[in-house]
C-alpha cells in the first residue's frame, strides 16, 4: 500500500496551528446570511478562476466572476467551457462531499475528471484512465521535466492511493496534511491524458470538505498558488525521486492554505461588524448596495460622495441619493459638508 514519506517540521506544526487559530474564528464569527452567501461565492469564483489560470486559461477574475453569473464573455469556447467545469466539480463536492463521511473511490475520481475534462476531451479519455504513455514538458520550450510512470501501472498505484485515503492512517492525519499528500500522489501519478491538475485541486478540495475543514465553503485553495506559478511547481518538483520526501512540498502547500485562511479570517472579522449593524437596523431592508458601502467606508475609514456612490455602483444619481439618505435616516451614516460638497461616512457610533 502507499505510505507516504514526510516530517513533522517546526514549521509544518506552527502553520498547522495557525490554520486552526484561522479556522476556529471563521467559524464563530457572525455573519449575516447575506454575507456568508457572498462569501461563498467569492470562493467559487476565485477557485474557478486560479485552478484554470494555473492551468493557462486566460480569462480574468472578473471575466470569471461574469461568466459563472451568467453574463455573457467574449472568450474561446474551450477557455469558457474550463470555468464552467470547474465550477461545476466545485458544486459537486459541495453537494456530495461536505462534512459527510463517505469513502473516496476510484469511481469518485473518474467522476472528477469527467466533470473537469466535460466537452474538453474526447468521450474515450475522459474520466477514463489513460492508456498512453505521457511526459510532463515546458509548453514554451518543450523540456521534458517529468515522466509519468507507465499507464499499464495506473489501476494499481490509484487503487494503492484510495486504499490508503481510506485507511485508519490517512484519517489521524491532520486533514491539510491529508490532502496536501493526497494532491502530490495524484499528480506523480499523472492516470488522466489531460485535466491532472485541476483533478488533483478537486480531489484535495473534496479530501477538505469530507473532514468538514471548510463547512462555510469561504476558502478559494487554489489562489496562493496561481500567484507564484513557478514556485508551486518547483515545490511539486521537490520531491525526491527515491526517497519521496514529502517535507517540503506539504510546507509549500501547507503555507498556502495558511495565507488563505488568514486572508478568510481578516474578511470574516471585517464582516462581523457589520453583522451588528444590520443586527441594531434588523427591521430595515437594506439592499445589497447599501450593504456593499458600509462594508466599504468600514474598511476604508473614508467617506463617500454622491458622484461616488454612483460610480462605484453604477446607478444614476437620484438612486444613489435615494440609497444614501435612508441610511442617513437610520442613523448608519452621517453627513460632512454641505451642498455640492456633501459626503457621507459612518455613523460616529458605528466607525
Amino acid at each position: 500500500m502507499f505510505k507516504p514519506n514526510f516530517q513533522r517540521t517546526d514549521l509544518l506544526i506552527e502553520m498547522i496551528a495557525r490554520i486552526e487559530v484561522a479556522r476556529d474564528r471563521i467559524l464563530r464569527a457572525p455573519i449575516v446570511p447575506r454575507w456568508e452567501a457572498e462569501l461563498r461565492r467569492d470562493a467559487l469564483v476565485r477557485s474557478a478562476h486560479h485552478s484554470t489560470s494555473i492551468e493557462g486559461n486566460p480569462l480574468s477574475l472578473e471575466e470569471v466572476s461574469d461568466l459563472l453569473a451568467g453574463r455573457a464573455v467574449l472568450a474561446h469556447p474551450r477557455h469558457r467551457q474550463e470555468v464552467l467545469n470547474y465550477a461545476e466539480v466545485l458544486r459537486y463536492v459541495d453537494r456530495h462531499f461536505l462534512g459527510q463521511e463517505q469513502p473516496v473511490t476510484e469511481e469518485t475520481i473518474l467522476r472528477l475528471h469527467a466533470l473537469v475534462m466535460k466537452d474538453l476531451l474526447p468521450l474515450a479519455e475522459t474520466g477514463q484512465y489513460r492508456r498512453v504513455p505521457v511526459v510532463v514538458a515546458v509548453s514554451s520550450t518543450g523540456e521534458v521535466v517529468y515522466q509519468p510512470p507507465d499507464w499499464e501501472d495506473m489501476p494499481g498505484l490509484m487503487a494503492d492511493l484510495v486504499a490508503w485515503l481510506n485507511s485508519p492512517e490517512a484519517a489521524e492525519l491532520m486533514s491539510v496534511l491529508e490532502a496536501g499528500i493526497a494532491h502530490y500522489e495524484f499528480v506523480r501519478i499523472h492516470p488522466f491524458v489531460d485535466g491532472n491538475g485541476r483533478t488533483a485541486r478537486a480531489l484535495a478540495t473534496l479530501i477538505l470538505a469530507q473532514r468538514s475543514f471548510d463547512t462555510k465553503r469561504f476558502f478559494a485553495l487554489d489562489e496562493y498558488y496561481n500567484q507564484d506559478r513557478l514556485s508551486y511547481y518547483e515545490a511539486l518538483r521537490s520531491v525526491d525521486p527515491q526517497t519521496q520526501d514529502l517535507t517540503e512540498w506539504l510546507e509549500y502547500f501547507v503555507q498556502g492554505i495558511a495565507v488563505e485562511m488568514v486572508w478568510v479570517e481578516r474578511r470574516v472579522e471585517e464582516l462581523s461588524g457589520l453583522y451588528r449593524i444590520e443586527a441594531e437596523a434588523e427591521q430595515i431592508s437594506l439592499n445589497p448596495r447599501q450593504i456593499r458601502v458600509l462594508d466599504y467606508l468600514r474598511q476604508s475609514g473614508g467617506s463617500i460622495s454622491n458622484g461616488e456612490y454612483q460610480e462605484l455602483f453604477q446607478v444614476s444619481k437620484r438612486t444613489a441619493s435615494n440609497d444614501l439618505s435612508e441610511l442617513t435616516a437610520h442613523g448608519l451614516l452621517a453627513i460632512e459638508g454641505a451642498g455640492r460638497a456633501v459626503r457621507y461616512r459612518l455613523a460616529k457610533s458605528d466607525a
